[in-house]
């Protein structure tokens, strides 16, 4: 960036000076909607400059959230139709921009205009009291701000007309290096539109085909589980009936060995009790424990109490008998 100074202002800098500062260029980079469209790769980054013959800047006032909105609103009216480029920065509480009709820009594409490093808040600017020159194929454009009324102003013609006037103010001037200016890209609100509406149908595919690969796995997972599940089934199936037909033959012997013992007992106990003219009352068996009573002569009571061990007489009945119990 070169200054000439015509008078009190920031000072002089020539081109090697200022690279000799280590000053790095900003480069452009993709967006994130370039990347979600698919085309981070067609992203120009090496723009060229270029000076519009229809351009024009002003600024506004800053309301947050609709920077963009404001400016396209303004450059729409002031180039009298809604296909516009245009560029801003916020500084100081104001919407600063530049614009022109995107039909300006036929021949040119793929370029940027170096006087928008110069708005407030850009790599060129100095202050307000400054003039900004850039000239291009002998065309030559001054951006400055009014001192009165502090409004931008931009001066656009040939260079023989522009370059005196410029020169008669009783101010510094600055020429914008395009070399040096960190490169700013002009944006058009059908552009983005486009490319975000490409972006959410990029999206919404791959969100599909991923959704469908999960479910494909879903189901082939499901599919492999239910042959597995199948094949399981079937042994488990064979071991349960197996166990179910040693668990009732086990059920069998050990109901049928029982009762054929407990009605032994009671047939030899029946048949104690008939010699000795008695009769049995009870027999009950209850957790493996035998329990029986009978009614006897009291004459016989102790020979039945001798022959079962653990019996006791428990009470007398009519016809001089007793009660005699029996546990095992």
């Amino acid at each position: 960036m070169s200054f000439i100074k015509t008078g009190n202002g920031p000072g002089s800098q020539s081109e090697t000076e200022n690279k000799e500062a280590g000053r790095v260029r900003r480069p452009l980079r993709p967006g994130v909607a370039d990347f979600l469209a698919g085309e981070g790769k067609d992203f120009k980054a090496d723009l060229k400059p270029f000076l519009p013959q229809d351009l024009i800047g002003g600024s506004l006032p800053h309301v947050p959230g609709a920077e963009e909105e404001a400016v396209w609103n303004a450059a729409a009216q002031a180039c009298g139709t809604e296909k516009v480029h245009f560029v801003y920065t916020v500084e100081k509480g104001k919407v600063w921009y530049l614009a022109c009709p995107s039909q300006s820009l036929a021949s040119s594409p793929d370029t940027w205009c170096p006087l928008a490093a110069a708005l407030p808040g850009g790599s060129e600017f100095w202050d307000m009291e400054t003039v900004y020159l850039y000239e291009q194929d002998g065309t030559a454009c001054a951006l400055r701000w009014d001192p009165e009324t502090g409004r931008m102003q931009v001066f656009l013609g040939a260079s023989r007309t522009i370059l005196p006037r410029v020169q008669s103010m009783d101010s510094n001037f600055v020429t914008i290096n395009p070399e040096v200016a960190d490169m700013v890209s002009w944006r058009n609100r059908g552009l983005k539109t486009e490319k975000m509406a490409r972006a959410t149908a990029r999206m919404l595919i791959i969100a599909g085909l991923i959704g469908n690969l999960i479910i494909a796995g879903v189901l082939s997972y499901n599919l492999y589980s239910i042959g597995y599940i199948d094949r399981n089934l079937t042994d488990v199936k064979a071991q349960t009936d197996q166990a179910a037909l040693d668990l009732m033959r086990n059920a069998a012997n050990i109901m049928q060995s029982d009762t054929i013992r407990h009605m032994v007992r009671v047939q030899q106990l029946m048949d104690d009790l008939a010699r000795v003219n008695g009769y049995l009352v009870r027999y009950d068996v209850n957790g493996g424990k035998i329990e029986w009573e009978a009614i006897v002569p009291q004459a016989f009571a102790a020979k039945l109490i001798q022959e079962n061990s653990g019996a006791e007489v428990t009470g007398t009945e009519e016809g001089d008998h007793v009660r005699v119990k029996g546990r095992r």
